[in-house]
């Protein structure tokens, strides 16, 4: 049953990734304007959440914290810095739920018996394939692409010594293809080199961009059990709390009781 699922929600993710920035691209004439770029936020904000209804409470706050930090991310790098551009130079709202949807389907592979069963080579064999791409983007394509070769070796270390290192093998799957099709859409574009230095020639998109992706995991597997220990202690204090409440014995005042007597030994 767990298989099916792990299933199910890859497949989703992968057809909502298409589907989503096939509209952006195709929607009118120029493309989908901006106020329908916000239904299909909308849509992928409704998405998630029913995805993470048959989810765990741990995985609810691992794809709250990536969410957090990519939309940290976006308005810092696309919307005020340009280190890539968006159609409508702007950050479209299904970008930030797509990082929810973009860990969950990465968290999916990850975690499926199939793969968990094959790390040993799955591993190696990813990084085989990231080195693979990232040497094309250097020596071969036609723009060079430093930030991919950088990026990829932010992947082998994420594969070699990150907390669950198959959750980064889905995320070369589930990040390459959708940084592929949504350049290749123009859904965005990736500078020449980057806007901030001038010194760093990159590929559009970067071609070990799972490994700048592999941050926002790193992030999510980091966090997420801090901020579920906080809430269980946080709750916990409510339970006592309310405990100690309702064992406290309201007694009645002091006058009361006397006059009580009195009433008594009058009668």
């Amino acid at each position: 049953m767990r298989r099916r699922h792990n299933l199910l929600v890859a497949v989703v993710v992968l057809l909502w990734i298409t589907v989503v920035l096939w509209l952006d691209h195709g929607l009118g004439p120029g493309g989908a304007t901006m106020a329908e770029q916000r239904w299909l936020g909308v849509g992928t904000w409704l998405l998630l959440a029913a995805l993470l209804a048959a989810e765990e409470t741990r995985t609810r706050i691992q794809v709250g914290v990536v969410v957090v930090f990519a939309t940290l991310i976006e308005y810092t790098f696309s919307y005020a810095l340009h280190v890539y551009v968006y159609r409508l130079h702007d950050v479209p709202w299904f970008v930030p739920p797509g990082h929810g949807l973009v860990y969950l389907g990465a968290l999916a592979i990850g975690r499926s018996s199939w793969v968990l069963e094959r790390a040993t080579w799955l591993l190696p064999a990813t990084f085989g394939l990231a080195a693979g791409y990232s040497g094309w983007g250097l020596f071969v394509s036609g723009r060079t692409d430093v930030l991919g070769a950088l990026w990829c070796a932010c992947l082998g270390l994420f594969l070699w010594k990150g907390r669950q290192p198959t959750v980064f093998v889905g995320a070369f799957v589930v990040v390459t293809y959708l940084e592929l099709v949504g350049t290749h859409l123009g859904n965005w574009t990736w500078q020449v080199r980057d806007p901030i230095l001038h010194l760093v020639p990159m590929g559009n998109p970067p071609s070990g961009a799972a490994g700048g992706y592999g941050f926002f995991d790193a992030a999510a597997l980091v966090l997420a059990p801090v901020v579920e220990r906080a809430i269980t202690a946080r709750r916990r204090v409510r339970v006592l709390a309310a405990d100690r409440a309702h064992d406290l014995v309201v007694q009645p005042p002091v006058g009361t009781q006397h006059a009580a007597s009195v009433a008594v030994v009058d009668a």
